[in-house]
């Protein structure tokens, strides 16, 4: 891990966070003017680019529900994760870029040798249980084998998990399913708090997580809670789905019911916030970890990087708001804790900027420029340039979808050269890992 000698280890967070005085560890936030502490339900879709929203203008899939929670709520136009998974978990949980964190790229390849998080990076989830919040995980990790780092997700602030077990060695034979331990989908291989969690063929992993999500809202419905749920939907395969319209019936699989069937899977939970009392006093986050599989994903380019943001909290969040403010997921964390009441830790680099008030329709500290990266490669953009990690520069002007970008890459117009003599100003303080040859 590539922390100063400032940066506390998670330890001596934990144990200020304990010991400390309300006036220094917590400050008046957006929980305490709402006259309760607010829940939070934050849900990441795996290899789910913008594009594949109806409100983000898809004609090729219905998503009724997160078009629904983005009408009442805010969509952002511009979101940025990283074009994989692993960094961009990190990245979200701790609001920390990869060349603070070491994770530049997936888990265990050149540039990111790690096989685990370590327990030293403070996530999201720390932050929050600290000021007392019960804290939920159910879906997707993929940053380091449980069965042979057991207490790293504990290590990383969740008080409990219902995960599917990636690739994991040293579980049951019958986990071995088909004579592999990766069902993600149909038959699925979970491990919950370190247990294996058998199951039937007929079973489908994404509503098992589903269920679980909801069962801890349910456990801990006088909160407050942080339920976090990476979703494994709708990376491929694209399996064959249920069919909502029959009981016993399944789709015959592809992105688009992949698709569907998550915004599915959504609505199940609201309904859940609904019949529980709790949706006005819990702010739901939706976002992706990286662009579309197969259309995008793993390439440095706003294709791989340009995920949903949709925030929806009747009363809290704005209703109707399709924002242009530029955000990327580094923001989750100070967003999160600025939504609590909570000061971010003490010596830590965060990278990420709280877009709390922007929720509240409030002018804020919007950013200038957003930042993503993949291994060596860096890309960056402002509300109208953009560079890539080829080094191509584009004029966006008012587009943001990629849609009438104009490639400026070798034009001497003045403005263009100055952006990128902008650009490359931001990037020498956010260096990229050194190549070996």
């Amino acid at each position: 891990m590539m922390n100063s000698p400032f940066h506390p280890t998670r330890r001596e967070f934990l144990g200020l966070a304990a010991g400390a005085a309300a006036s220094v560890f917590s400050r008046p936030g957006f929980a305490e003017n709402s006259g309760k502490p607010l829940n939070f339900l934050v849900i990441m879709a795996d290899d789910l680019g913008a594009k594949e929203l109806g409100c983000y203008g898809s004609g090729d899939h219905r998503t009724p529900n997160l078009d629904a929670l983005a009408q009442t709520g805010t969509r952002f136009e511009t979101c940025w994760a990283t074009p994989l998974c692993s960094p961009t978990r990190v990245e979200l949980m701790t609001g920390r870029y990869g060349f603070r964190t070491g994770w530049y790229n997936f888990l265990g390849r050149e540039t990111t040798p790690m096989d685990h998080l370590q327990p030293d990076e403070i996530t999201f989830a720390d932050v929050l249980r600290a000021k007392g919040y019960a804290t939920g995980l159910a879906g997707k990790w993929q940053l380091g084998l449980i069965t042979k780092q057991p207490t790293m997700i504990f290590d990383s602030g969740f008080d409990e998990y219902f995960t599917w077990a990636w690739n994991e060695g040293g579980l049951p034979k019958d986990a071995k399913f088909n004579g592999s331990p990766r069902q993600r989908y149909w038959h699925p291989a979970i491990i919950e708090n370190g247990k294996h969690v058998p199951t039937t063929p007929d079973q489908y992993g994404p509503d098992l997580y589903c269920d679980w999500i909801v069962r801890f809202i349910e456990r801990h419905k006088d909160g407050p809670f942080l339920a976090y749920y990476p979703m494994c939907l709708v990376h491929p395969p694209w399996d064959p789905t249920p069919d909502p319209s029959s009981p016993t019936g399944k789709t015959e699989g592809g992105l688009k019911p992949n698709v569907e069937y998550m915004d599915t899977i959504i609505g199940r939970v609201v309904k859940a916030l609904d019949r529980l009392g709790l949706r006005e006093n819990t702010v739901v986050f939706f976002t992706g970890d990286n662009g579309t599989a197969r259309d995008g994903k793993g390439t440095v380019t706003e294709r791989g990087v340009r995920v949903p943001m949709i925030v929806n909290c009747p009363g809290i969040v704005q209703s109707g708001v399709v924002s242009r403010e530029l955000i990327d997921l580094s923001d989750m964390l100070p967003t999160l804790a600025e939504l609590a009441g909570v000061a971010l830790p003490q010596g830590v680099n965060i990278d990420g900027r709280s877009f709390a008030p922007l929720l509240r329709g409030e002018q804020g500290n919007p950013r200038g420029w957003i930042f993503s990266y993949l291994a060596y490669e860096r890309m960056i953009r402002d509300k109208r340039w953009l560079l890539e990690g080829d080094g191509r520069l584009y004029d966006c002007g008012e587009c943001r979808d990629g849609s009438a970008y104009r490639d400026v890459t070798h034009s001497d117009d003045a403005e263009a050269l100055a952006a990128r003599k902008r650009f490359m100003e931001i990037l020498n303080h956010m260096p990229a890992p050194k190549k070996p040859w």
